[in-house]
């Protein structure tokens, strides 16, 4: 397993949420295939107004030569290396000339090129903002490059190259664009990874020392993580998987799982040890007590966590996968190794042995008991109104999810990122692809006008940059055909459009390799592309666009108004919404709703499971309610503290409810074997089952409760909130299973007992 952990990868490709029979997946991946990737444009930003200086703008100009010559870089647009339209009447054809055809020796020469660059309203909002205080260099990745490892050091390359320009120049540098903010957010999951190992190693183990004071049952639970954790990172490979935001947390998640396994094994043996003192007994004793709860309750935890295969996301699916596997290997690790380095190990010492009878744990656990036994109607009281109150705050719970909000707004992406939508609106991908089932049919002139007339539509929305579309290059192309004045950049008439094909070439060159403009146009002509970008405005607004924009684009491009009706479905253009923006609100929407229907999967399998152990429904219903009471208590919380559900922190629930049914079975399945085996009566069954199983689980919540708080140091907020929702649950599991469940068994246990008595 280590060997193959040596194998591990990163995903450098977008996260794939939906399942490939999504139709909106469907669409997006022909959309690719035809059309190559639409987030692959890095961008650099700058505010200065000395750009057009003579002295700046060479820097500037060198900077896109250097990009340029990077590999792996497609090509750089800039206000340093654009071109213009020039009619060729003798040749009958247009040229595209460079409007910067060499670095400019004198400041008149920058003053021509800035003048020529102002009268193309293409690049106007594009390449400069529409007040021109801001400017921008677009950078186009080769698509062979983008997934892939070498993407870190092509991006690194620009950043350092672009640093040394604005070091030089005292002018504050942005980056942004999709390749780049991908590539952050991997390096940020490596980082992480490593960071919450050594955080969760660092915590469970200190703890565990705080508690058992024995250094041999610390570095054997440190050995049991420390190869559960190289297990769980050789699955992943063996699996074929890479790591991912989600895959990445594993590793540490196993480290603070796994210990549990431990800590009741250890202390069963030590308990059993003290009894008679025979160390293979107390071995044995405690393998066939603990081995059996402890193997329930981690199918159950396996249980939360491998509810996420059935949602059909594969970034969902190998999350629970590799995390199911990696719950039950874990445990038979445990169930093997720990008990085995014992037997070989000296018998505990008084001092090991010492925390048993830990006086402000046993003072705590008392004062539960008594609480259990005496103070019943308050605690019932106290769990509906808190209850009731988390119910409401429920109400309040928003479902919003950004691109980029699971980093801070300190952050320097998410600076750069918010410039980039004030200056230049934004850098999602929002494409409308067209098929109009016809060879060259987008240069039909009435399928010109429809594109003209959807892109006004858009126009209304401030979310959207201009477009770019076979539509604006032949607006850029018809200005050049007039002599460059700015009041022809329109789309021509049917007849004005002829006369442009008489310039042999025109509309071919449009589809040649060096135009920029080949990307929007497939060979036949049959498909083009609507290209806008957008904010990272959220999934609330996305959505809104979304479903208000595809109606109007298809009565746009289908409705009949001679006839009123829609044309015939033989008859109809297809214009579909796709790209980066659209594919992530779809998939956040998606997540949410699989997310929600596995939580309640998980809830009715583990009940299952409890079914299975104690054949009993009101026994099961009893089990059910110290796992669930914490859930509603989190949700109020998340409602209240203004927390959204998006995929991060809907996780919390199926996981949580997984790991905190493990206190349950631990507290039923003593409370059982008490009441069968010892012949106790109920109130003495409570008792015991307190005071002894209390110790373990206080130990465990613990662990847990702090195991699950590191990732509170996540510079994603996303797994902030994850580790802070998962803490307060489980922190609520320990206090619902140590009161609420005794409770709940001595007022409907005595009454039963009372009835058979009388």
């Amino acid at each position: 397993m280590g060997f193959m952990a040596s194998k591990i990868q990163l995903a450098y490709e977008l996260a794939k949420i939906l399942p490939q029979t999504d139709d909106s997946y469907k669409i997006y991946e022909d959309f690719k295939k035809r059309f190559g990737e639409d987030g692959n444009v890095m961008v650099i930003a700058i505010e200065s107004d000395k750009i057009y200086e003579l002295n700046t703008f060479n820097e500037w100009y060198d900077l896109s030569k250097k990009i340029k010559s990077i590999e792996g870089i497609k090509s750089v647009i800039s206000n340093a290396n654009l071109f213009e339209i020039k009619r060729n009447d003798s040749l009958k054809r247009f040229e595209l000339p460079q409007i910067v055809s060499q670095r400019p020796t004198t400041q008149a020469e920058v003053d021509s090129i800035k003048a020529k660059i102002a009268k193309y309203p293409f690049y106007r909002g594009f390449i400069y903002s529409p007040e021109g205080n801001a400017h921008l260099m677009a950078i186009t990745f080769d698509q062979s490059k983008l997934n892939t490892k070498s993407r870190i050091t092509i991006v690194r390359e620009i950043q350092a190259e672009a640093d040394a320009f604005g070091k030089k120049m005292n002018i504050e540098m942005h980056y942004s664009g999709m390749p780049f903010i991908r590539t952050n957010f991997m390096s940020k999951v490596t980082d992480e990874m490593v960071k919450f190992m050594l955080l969760a190693f660092g915590v469970t183990i200190g703890i565990l020392y705080l508690f058992f004071r024995s250094f041999r049952a610390v570095l054997y639970s440190a050995f049991l993580v420390l190869i559960s954790v190289i297990w769980s990172v050789g699955y992943i490979v063996l699996l074929n998987y890479k790591i991912t935001i989600l895959t990445g947390l594993i590793p540490p998640l196993i480290i603070v799982i796994g210990i549990p396994n431990s800590i009741f094994l250890i202390n069963k043996y030590q308990e059993e040890f003290v009894k008679h003192g025979d160390k293979m007994r107390a071995l044995a004793v405690s393998i066939e007590k603990i081995g059996k709860t402890t193997f329930l309750a981690n199918v159950t935890t396996t249980i939360g966590f491998g509810v996420f295969y059935f949602t059909g996301s594969p970034l969902l699916l190998e999350f629970g996968l590799v995390a199911a596997v990696c719950i039950m290997s874990t445990w038979a690790i445990s169930m093997i190794l720990i008990p085995s380095l014992f037997s070989y190990s000296a018998p505990p010492s008084r001092k090991h042995v010492k925390h048993l009878d830990n006086k402000y744990i046993t003072q705590f656990l008392g004062f539960v008991n008594r609480m259990v036994h005496t103070r019943r109607t308050p605690i019932y009281w106290t769990i509906v109104i808190l209850s009731v109150v988390s119910i409401y705050g429920m109400t309040r719970m928003k479902a919003i999810g950004f691109i980029v909000d699971d980093l801070p707004e300190k952050d320097p992406i998410y600076a750069d990122l918010k410039f980039i939508e004030k200056n230049f609106k934004g850098i999602v991908p929002f494409e409308v692809v067209i098929d109009t089932h016809k060879e060259n049919g987008i240069l039909n002139p009435q399928v010109l006008s429809k594109i003209k007339v959807m892109q006004r539509e858009f126009a209304k929305y401030e979310d959207f940059t201009n477009p770019i579309s076979i539509v604006e290059a032949i607006k850029f192309v018809y200005q050049g055909y007039r002599g460059g004045d700015e009041k022809y950049y329109q789309l021509p008439g049917a007849l004005e459009l002829q006369k442009l094909t008489e310039y042999s070439g025109t509309l071919n060159d449009l589809k040649g390799k060096t135009n920029p403009f080949a990307a929007f146009m497939d060979s036949t002509r049959r498909y083009t592309r609507v290209s806008f970008q957008c904010g990272d405005a959220g999934t609330v607004r996305l959505r809104y666009l979304y479903e208000t924009l595809q109606p109007k684009i298809d009565t746009i491009f289908n409705y009949d108004s001679e006839l009123g009706k829609m044309k015939p479905k033989e008859e109809r253009i297809d214009a579909t919404i796709t790209g980066n923006g659209v594919v992530f609100t779809k998939g956040n929407d998606y997540l949410l709703q699989n997310l929600a229907e596995s939580t309640l999967l998980a809830i009715f399998l583990i009940l299952i499971v409890m079914a299975t152990q104690f054949f009993n429904a009101r026994m099961v219903l009893i089990s059910a309610i110290p796992s669930v009471v914490p859930l509603i208590i989190t949700a109020g919380v998340m409602g209240y503290f203004g927390i959204p559900l998006k995929p991060t922190t809907i996780l919390v629930f199926s996981i949580a409810f997984g790991i905190s049914s493990d206190g349950t079975i631990y507290f039923l399945t003593k409370y059982k074997d008490e009441v069968k085996n010892a012949r106790r009566t109920v109130s003495e069954a409570i008792t015991e089952t307190i005071m002894y199983t209390g110790i373990s689980m206080f130990y465990t919540a613990f662990i847990l409760f702090f195991g699950f708080g590191i990732f509170v140091a996540s510079n994603f907020k996303g797994t902030v909130f994850l580790g802070f929702l998962v803490s307060i649950t489980l922190l609520m599991g320990m206090i619902c299973n140590l009161v609420l469940l005794p409770a709940l068994l001595m007022t409907l246990d005595k009454r039963k007992q009372l009835s058979k008595d009388a």
